[in-house]
């Protein structure tokens, strides 16, 4: 077998039961918190026959749908589906028979297993740093969401739950200001650039993902900002947020360890050694780094 490289042919195996193949499914691939995620499945899987393949399906819950369809088709051996925008009736019926765990949504199932970060306490970690800096002003950037797809606590629902909650313990509802845009360079820049040329400009902005923060950061120093002027906060501490020229405050929910627990959790079910379904919660912790400061005056 050595000496002529044999291997084995993916579909045969497949017909006599295992194809080693694990499916991913992201949303897009410039977010950099789903390479930290990506890192820790390839870890846990390295010295195993698994085989990963991935699937950037964009944004659309049609387009989500259909690739998690086609990975089904292919006979993948299981699934992680990282924040999906498909209808969760549609992910429950194929968790059925297809081994499968969600990252990110903390809708519990007895049918597929998740992994969630306790994104209300995130949430809280930032607000009360904010504050202490004699923040009072601080302004939630977060997803949209798919209201159609049927997960009733998302990362952005609960996220925002948990930024509204903290906010009215320090008596600050009514500057509690939730601005919706994409988990995207281009949709945090543009966030920025409303909030930040707007009537109550806010001292302090906290969103909900690296990726947009980003863009909020890029929309700061177009206009001249500095975090006196402005401080920015993320949320997933991916590598880009520590680089010398942003420097960003973020909140760390432990990516590679996520990804490196649901590909255990996937493959024990996909081996038959674990039954029931769990839901596994990270702990964030907040990473201060120099785009916070207490607001001028």
């Amino acid at each position: 077998m050595t000496e002529l490289d044999y291997r084995p042919h993916a579909a045969a195996r497949g017909m006599r039961g295992r194809t080693y193949t694990i499916g991913v499914l992201l949303d897009n691939i410039r977010n950099t918190f789903f390479a930290d995620i990506l890192d820790g499945i390839r870890d846990e899987l390295h010295n195993s026959e698994y085989t990963v393949l991935i699937a950037a399906a964009g944004f659309g819950a049609d387009a989500q749908s259909k690739t998690i369809r086609s990975m089904v088709d292919r006979q993948m051996d299981g699934l992680v589906l990282i924040a999906p925008g498909t209808p969760r009736a549609e992910i429950l019926a194929m968790a059925e028979s297809t081994p499968t765990v969600v990252i990110g949504h903390h809708d519990p199932s007895e049918l597929h297993h998740s992994v969630v970060d306790a994104d209300g306490v995130g949430a809280g970690l930032v607000v009360d740093h904010l504050v202490s800096l004699g923040h009072r002003n601080i302004t939630l950037v977060s997803s949209r969401g798919t209201r159609s797809s049927k997960w009733a606590r998302t990362p952005e629902i609960v996220l925002s739950n948990g930024y509204t909650e903290a906010m009215g313990r320090h008596g600050l509802t009514a500057q509690t200001r939730i601005c919706r845009t994409t988990y995207s360079d281009e949709g945090g820049f543009k966030a920025g650039m409303s909030l930040l040329t707007g009537d109550e400009r806010p001292t302090a902005i906290m969103a909900g993902a690296d990726v947009a923060a980003l863009g909020v950061w890029r929309a700061a120093h177009e206009l001249g900002l500095v975090p006196e002027d402005i401080s920015i906060v993320g949320y997933n501490n991916t590598v880009v947020a520590d680089l010398a020229t942003v420097q960003l405050t973020s909140v760390d929910q432990a990516g590679h360890n996520m990804g490196a627990t649901a590909a255990r959790l996937l493959i024990e079910r996909v081996e038959g050694r674990r039954e029931s379904a769990v839901q596994t919660s990270m702990t964030p912790r907040l990473v201060v780094r120099g785009s916070t400061a207490a607001p001028r005056g």
